[in-house]
């Protein structure tokens, strides 16, 4: 069953009530465009497909009255309970997560039932989780963090959660004082710092701070601590695997790493060729445990590539480990820009802005910035000038917002003769930070375009 619904409580019951019933739960981020659901519904192939009204996905419409109005809420109220459980093994399919591909073309993550239970088991018994915690949740549920990570530590101890609808600065100082746990991305962050109502009272009660989804800096975490006496637990994970690595509740907290494998979790750093490197060796980070997904949906080739014959799973993230086991993220193999917590792949982007009239070639990065952790900015060899508003014009409706560059950078056409890949990438990655000043002018006039 595919699902793209705004977060309430309804749709959390939704998930639930589709593991109950044994089906496959597919979330889809609420911002997808309709193009962008087309591709997931044809490639998912979903027996239901449930979304709000507005939505138009070309497919036969079956509505909760014969109006078509109504609410889940409202026809599950007006039917008898039901606590009937479908029999599922542990190995039996539970979600599928839609990563976005290097290709361009999104891969269906496949998670099982045992995946889904081991990582909250581990992550309940490694953060203490207790049945009087009080979560706020402010993160969306179409994503691991929020649907798995967040929403199974509560529904699994019995302890309680504000579930706010969205992320939004005055609604977490408001309920922070009620809560003791809180699970956000760096933006969380980095703008709860940005108000000066946020004091070291409102964090008092607060017994954990998680950060997750990207990169928290150094200063993020640091200021953090000056302000609140709080240190951040930044961990790691990915659709793939639900969590990997975790700073220890009890114990010391470095800034900039993202601490160590978590109970039954393997973690190893290798080169190209998959052998083991050294401790402090820089090379790709694998993983192998209980918590790794089966393979993508419907790619048995993808698959394959991916897995090496051992079982363990390539990141695609490039790390280090130390001599005491803390695990150090310090870039990616895999072109991806992490936006504000969300993954963006640069090939899908590029993809649409090759088509612009007089576009001769595109190249699509992420560069530093204090809040979004990094901003997508498109570098574009053109036989004219191309500008911000040229680009949104060909990606609106097509490409969800958080995937939509936040800059332009206009080459000359010299930059086609650059070679492909990587080393054209990292050029244009440097040629964007020699005039960042210009650029992040150009981000923060879109920020405020899009709030």
């Amino acid at each position: 069953m595919v699902v793209q619904v705004p977060k309430t409580p309804d749709a959390l019951a939704l998930y639930l009530a589709t593991l109950q019933v044994g089906g496959v739960y597919v979330p889809l981020n609420t911002d997808y465009t309709e193009s962008e659901v087309a591709y997931f519904l044809e490639d998912a192939d979903p027996s239901l497909f449930i979304t709000g009204s507005d939505t138009d996905a070309g497919l036969p419409t079956f509505t909760l009255d014969e109006h078509g109005e109504g609410s889940l809420k409202e026809v599950a109220l007006s039917m008898g309970p039901d606590s009937q459980v479908a029999k599922r093994s542990e190995g039996d399919l539970a979600a599928i997560l839609y990563t976005s591909g290097t290709t361009g073309r999104s891969k269906g993550a496949m998670l099982t039932h045992a995946n889904l239970t081991s990582n909250a088991d581990t992550l309940i018994a490694y953060w203490g989780w207790r049945s009087n915690d009080v979560l706020l949740h402010a993160l969306p549920i179409y994503h691991v963090h929020g649907l798995f990570v967040a929403s199974h530590c509560v529904l699994m101890t019995g302890s309680s959660m504000i579930f706010l609808p969205r992320f939004e600065v005055e609604s977490l100082i408001e309920h922070l004082p009620s809560c003791s746990v809180l699970m956000g991305v760096p933006t969380f962050y980095t703008r709860l710092l940005g108000s000066t109502l946020f004091t070291r009272e409102v964090a008092g009660d607060v017994r954990l701070f998680v950060s997750g989804s990207a990169p928290l800096t150094e200063q993020t975490f640091d200021a953090f601590e000056h302000r609140t006496g709080h240190r951040i637990l930044e961990r790691y994970g990915m659709s793939e695997t639900g969590m990997n690595t975790s700073n220890p509740l009890d114990g010391e907290r470095v800034a900039g790493t993202v601490g160590f494998p978590l109970p039954g979790i393997e973690v190893r750093i290798t080169n190209d060729a998959g052998a083991p490197l050294p401790a402090g060796d820089i090379g790709g980070i694998e993983v192998r445990g209980p918590n790794v997904f089966s393979g993508y949906w419907r790619m048995p080739e993808k698959t394959r590539e991916e897995f090496r014959d051992d079982g363990y799973f390539k990141t695609g993230d490039m790390g280090r480990v130390d001599a005491d086991g803390r695990c150090t993220i310090v870039g990616r193999d895999k072109d991806l820009v992490i936006s504000g917590g969300l993954n963006v792949y640069p090939k899908e982007v590029e993809l649409l802005i090759d088509t612009i009239s007089g576009v001769i070639d595109s190249a699509v990065i992420g560069v530093p910035h204090p809040d979004f952790g990094e901003a997508v900015i498109a570098v574009v060899a053109s036989e004219t000038d191309i500008k911000l508003d040229d680009v949104i014009d060909v990606l609106r409706g097509k490409l969800a917002r958080f995937k939509q560059p936040k800059g332009v950078c206009c080459e000359s056409t010299s930059f086609h003769a650059m070679p492909w890949g990587r080393c054209r990438r990292m050029s244009c990655v440097k040629s964007v930070r020699i005039d960042s000043r210009g650029i992040n002018k150009t981000i923060e006039a879109y920020s405020s375009w899009q709030d």
